[in-house]
This record gives C-alpha cells, structure tokens and sequence, in this order.
C-alpha cells in the first residue's frame, strides 16, 4: 500500500469535442439505420472500435465500401476525391469531420485557389494531413519541426512562391511556436495560421504542467493515436511516463516510489475508460483521489442554453475569433464582431490568452459541439448601468462614433451604443456628419430609456459648456498688448476671425499686413495657427479685436533706419495719377515723384514718361516722418543746365504739389 501517494487527473484529460462528436454521430446512426461503417476506426481506441463492432458497425476501406451503405467520415477528415468517390459508389455520406479540421480544409482550398503554396506542420502518414492535402489545388508541402520548415524555405523556387503555413490539429504546440518565427524570418510575407485546435494545445499544456511536479504520468490513449503519443512526448520531458490502453496494463508498471502520480488521456479515450484507470490505481495506492472524476465529467455536461450567462477562459486568439474555455465538453467561440462595440477594436487589443471574462451564449450547435458567445453584450448590460450613472451624476463620457444614422450619429461608449440627435451633434447646420464618423467624441446624456435600454446624448452640451468655461478664463487672465495664438477660423472681405480657444477674435484688413494685398485670403487661410496680439476687448460685447502685423515688420521703421534725404536709390513704379506717378522703395513704403521731378522737360501726361512696373534711379527729396511722406525725384539727378532751362520754362508752379497728391501721398 501507498498511502501516502497522491493522484491527479488532468481536467482537459479524455475526449476532445470532435471526436465526442464523431462517436455520438455513429452511435445515433445505428440507433436509426442498418448497414453503417466508418471509413476507418472512428477513432484510435480499440475499445470505442470493439463496441462498434459489436452493434454491427465496422471499420472499412475505401475499396470496401459498397452501394448502399452509410459511411461515416471520422473526424480527422478525408481528401475531397474520397467524397468524390463515395458519390459514385453510390452509398449515403455521413461527414462526421471535426469542424476544425474543416476549416483547414477550408482555408487550404481558398488559398490554394488563390495561388498560394500550403506548408503543413504535422506527420505526412497521418490521416489528418492527407485529407487536408486533398483539399489542395495547388502544391502542398509537409514538414515536422524547425530543420525541415527551414530546408523547404531554403529550397530552388521557395523565395518567389506565395506561402500559407498551418498545422495538424493535434501538432505540439512548443513545436509549432519555434517553427512560427523560422517563417517569420526566413519568409516574412507568408500567411501563418494558427490551426492547432485549442484543445490539444490546452491538454498538451496541462499535461506539461502536471509532469513536471509529479513522480510519475500515466497516460491513456489508443497505441494508434497520433495525439495520445504526443501528449506521452511532452511528458517524457519532465517525468518517467507511460502510455496504457486501459486499467489492466497497470500491473506492469511499478508505482512504489512515487509521491504524486498525474494521469492525462488522448482526445480519443471515453471517460469511462479513465474512471476505471482512475479507481484501478485508487485501489493499489489506497488512497482517496484529490481530483473528483465522476463530478468533473458531470460539470463538463451541464447544459448550456440561449441567453445564458457563462464564464470562460480565453484559449487563443485571431483576427477572426477568439476560443475560450467553459469548462464543458463545447468549444466556446467569440467572433470578433461579438468581443466589443468598437468596429475599430482588435481581438488582441481586447482579450488576451488566459483572461477570465464574462460571456452570454447567443447560439449553440450540439452537432459540431461548438457555442457561439458574445462578449459585448455583457459588457453593453454593464456599461447601460455607467451610462445612467453619468446621467444622474451630469457626467461628461468619451465614445467613438460608430454609424451615421437617419436623424443623427450613434456613439459607442462603455458597450452602449447612445443616439445623439444632429441637432446635438452638429458644430453647425451646414455641417456633414460623415466627419465624425469612428472619431473619439465626448458628450453627455440627456435622455434614459431604461425598459428599451437606450440613451440619448449631446456632443455639443458638452462644447458648450468647454466653451463657456474657455471665455470665462480668456477674459479674466488676458489684456490688450498680449500675444496669444489661435486658428483661423473664417475669411471675410473685411478681415478675419480667429479661434483663441472658445473666443473668436477679429483681424481687420488693416492690421493683417504691413504690405498691399487685394483679399485677406492672401494672407492666411482657413486652419492656418498663427500668432496674434490684443488690440482691444470688450467682456461685455465678447468682442476682441486683434492685430496679425509685428511691430518688428514694420515697413517704415525698416525704411527709416536705412534711408536718408539725399540717397539715391533705385525704386518701381507702382500707380500712375495726374500729378505724378507713387514708386514702391520696400514693400509697404512708396514715394510720390510729382510731375514736376519726372524729366527736364515739360510733362503733360505722366503716362507718356512712365508705366507702372517700370523701374527708376531716384533721389529721396524729402521725408515727412510726422505724416510718412516721402518725395522723390528723377529731375534731381539731371544735369544742372538741363534744370536751368527747365525752371525758365516751368516757373516756380511747377514745384508746387497740388492738393491732391498730398492725400495720395498720404496713403
């Protein structure tokens, strides 16, 4: 006796839902026909095969079938030309093929299709791997392990093929993760799938987990299957083990020196075989096992139903779904539309492998043993809850706008999706909603219809309020003088509005540029940052007044520190008037040459000695500070002879300026 001696039993030990599935499709044909086989042992446990023979349903070959028989497909799948044949013989087909197995064959006949090359991680003999083969349109290739994933890659051709990778449900899972990144490296663009059922991955873990604290493994499992002999691989790592059939074959195995024993099964063991192991080895030891069977087998059967709340482990996780564990025989799947409301959300960035989450079940298939969940609508029942709480409390929430409806937008916030009117959405009436189509908003709500469980929100109450708390701010820290920065927000004629931050402020035309322009669009456009200064406030109007010119770029503070009375420089003649003729010296300062100062001859029609555009040498005759005059003349830079004769012929008029191109001048 080893009283001492403990015993545990793997949780995920026994049958996986495929083959449960498989099983329980042969035992129900034969309850309602005659003359069923199975192409090939159901499963790889001779005594599940021995049963089956027993009521009448046997293992045959493809050759072997004749017409008229039912055939079942066993769940490790065959090649499309084996359906293909059957058709022909003409027996009824009963396809009991595991559904993850059907979806290799899915993704390797799209692929395929579409010009890919599919690698196959897994045991080329296996029947698994030459089904998923058959359903290849192009070449395929199978490999096992890093060395002969990294041969192929390597391989005359391999660089310019278009490459898919997958594995054998039941592939060792340390296996199939080193052999992920040799393809990430050596072939970045290929497509990997992930396609290890999250069964064998969960019981292989498990498994692992167990040996490595025990003395001793027992694992049980059909000599034939495939998983059974990896499962015993993955154990060998940390412990003696040892692979029976069924409980008699422990009379050759000498449990004395072990201190904790751990027994895991193949996917192709029923539970009543582990139960007798079990109470076998309960005996010898005379010992009362830690790990209930009977009421974990019970658990693993509870009935799962439409609309029920349920708890799951997340297993694995893809683009398109994600696999948890319920703690039952079915096979718990999120799709990705179901993990959250936010269409922009990744799976990964939503659930991680190992994560506990709540779940309600939307639809069940006990035929493929597969639960479909919903994440989402959990956390909208939670999230309704912080949505009234907002509204009690006047809170301010954040969502992202998820559609564009009739009447408005909706906004998807804590799993809710809340209805914001575009009265309540909209800056402006003539403003497209499309715009805030998946940004994030913030807004508070307005309505609660809990019977419905629905909101109704505004995203502009919540500008408004932003709004009014920004001018209270504005006017009680700033003062006429300062500088601040802001948007450009319009263009008028007469100037432009400028956003400081929930306050618009007003750049007349005049205080946009120290330099011509014939529209303020010239100088800024709509989104354009710039820097401003306070020219004026009044808090009780709301009206700011603001300057975009710089002192610093001042024209005639630039022209009075570099030119001088007397000077003789080169200006361009910008407008011609009656009395003369306005040349630009730097940009913002132009100088009047009077009719007089134009040539040493009698001018009648300025236009007849200038055009605008022209460029002349001048002399500065005068600068009037006080009203920013400035005179220039090309006579002055005549010959002195030519002067004399001119004022003969002139008199004194002709220096007089007349009235009007003072205020020309002036400007």
């Amino acid at each position: 006796m080893l009283r001492n001696c403990k015993i545990l039993v793997a949780k995920t030990a026994g049958f996986c839902f495929g083959v449960d599935r498989a099983v329980k499709i042969v035992y129900n044909e034969l309850d309602n026909r005659n003359n069923v086989v199975t192409l090939g042992p159901i499963i790889h446990n001779s005594n599940v095969v021995a049963d089956l023979e027993e009521r009448g349903c046997k293992a045959v070959t493809l050759d072997e079938v004749t017409s008229g028989q039912t055939v079942i497909i066993r769940s490790h799948g065959v090649p499309k030309q084996v359906f293909e044949r059957l058709e022909q013989i003409g027996c009824q087909t009963v396809d009991a093929t595991c559904p993850f197995v059907k979806r290799i064959h899915n993704i390797a006949a799209e692929r395929t299709a579409e010009g890919y090359t599919v690698l196959i991680a897994g045991d080329s003999s296996h029947p698994e791997v030459e089904g998923i083969r058959g359903f290849c349109e192009t070449e395929s290739f199978v490999f096992d392990g890093c060395k002969e994933l990294e041969n192929l890659l390597k391989s005359t051709g391999f660089s310019k093929k278009k490459l898919a990778i997958l594995a054998q449900t039941t592939y060792n899972k340390t296996k199939w993760d080193q052999c992920c990144k040799t393809a990430a490296e050596l072939a970045p663009d290929a497509l990997i799938y992930n396609t290890i059922c999250s069964a064998t991955a969960e019981r292989q873990a498990e498994a692992a987990e167990l040996a490595k604290n025990a003395d001793l493994m027992i694992i049980v499992g059909g000599r034939h299957s495939s998983n059974t002999h990896k499962l015993k691989a993955v154990c060998d790592e940390y412990c003696p083990c040892y692979l029976i059939e069924s409980a008699d074959e422990l009379d050759g195995i000498d449990l004395s020196s072990a201190g904790l024993i751990g027994i895991s099964a193949g996917a192709s063991t029923p539970a009543y075989i582990i139960k007798e192991v079990l109470r076998t080895m309960s005996e010898i030891i005379n010992n009362e096992e830690e790990f209930n069977f009977e009421e974990a087998l019970e658990a693993s059967l509870k009935p799962i139903h439409i609309g029920k709340r349920v708890q799951g482990t997340v297993l694995s996780v893809n683009s398109n779904e994600v696999y948890v564990d319920l703690g039952t025989k079915q096979q718990g799947i999120i799709p990705a539309a179901e993990l959250s409301d936010d269409p922009t959300a990744k799976p990964e960035d939503v659930v991680s492998v190992g994560d506990t989450v709540e779940l309600i079940v939307l639809k069940t298939n006990d035929q493929d043993g597969i639960v479909t969940l919903s994440k989402k609508k959990v956390d909208a029942a939670l999230g309704f809850e912080k949505i009234c709480a907002a509204k009690e409390e006047g809170a301010i929430l954040s969502g992202v706008v998820t559609n564009v409806v009739k009447g408005g937008v909706l906004v998807s916030s804590n799993g809710v999706k809340v209805f914001v009117p575009a009265s309540q959405a909209a800056p402006r009436r003539d403003y497209d909603l499309n715009e805030l189509l998946k940004q994030q908003v913030e807004f508070k709500i307005l309505e609660i219809n809990e019977g419905k469980q629905r909101a109704v929100g505004s995203i502009r109450a919540v500008a408004r309020e932003k709004k009014a708390a920004a001018q209270t701010a504005f006017f009680e820290n700033v003062k006429v003088g300062d500088t601040v920065n802001g948007e450009v927000k319009s263009i008028t004629d007469y100037g432009v509005f400028v956003d400081l931050g929930g306050v618009d402020g007003l750049v007349r035309r005049a205080d946009l540029s120290w330099n011509r322009f014939k529209h303020p669009s010239e100088i800024v456009s709509v989104g354009d940052k710039v820097e401003v200064t306070i020219k004026d406030i009044d808090p009780e109007t709301k009206k700011v007044a603001l300057t975009y010119k710089k002192d610093s770029e001042n024209p005639w503070e630039i022209f009075r520190s570099e030119y001088e009375v007397g000077q003789v420089i080169k200006a361009t003649v910008v407008s011609i008037t009656s009395f003369g003729a306005f040349a630009q010296i730097i940009n913002g300062v132009d100088g009047l040459i009077h009719i007089s100062q134009i040539a040493n001859k009698r001018v009648d029609n300025v236009a007849d000695m200038l055009k605008v555009g022209d460029e002349v040498e001048v002399k500065i005759t005068d600068i009037d500070t006080e009203k920013k005059r400035i005179s220039l003349s090309i006579r002055a830079l005549l010959p002195e002879e030519d002067e004399e004769e001119i004022g003969e012929f002139t008199g004194e008029e002709a220096d007089e300026e007349p009235a009007e191109a003072s205020e020309e001048t002036a400007e």
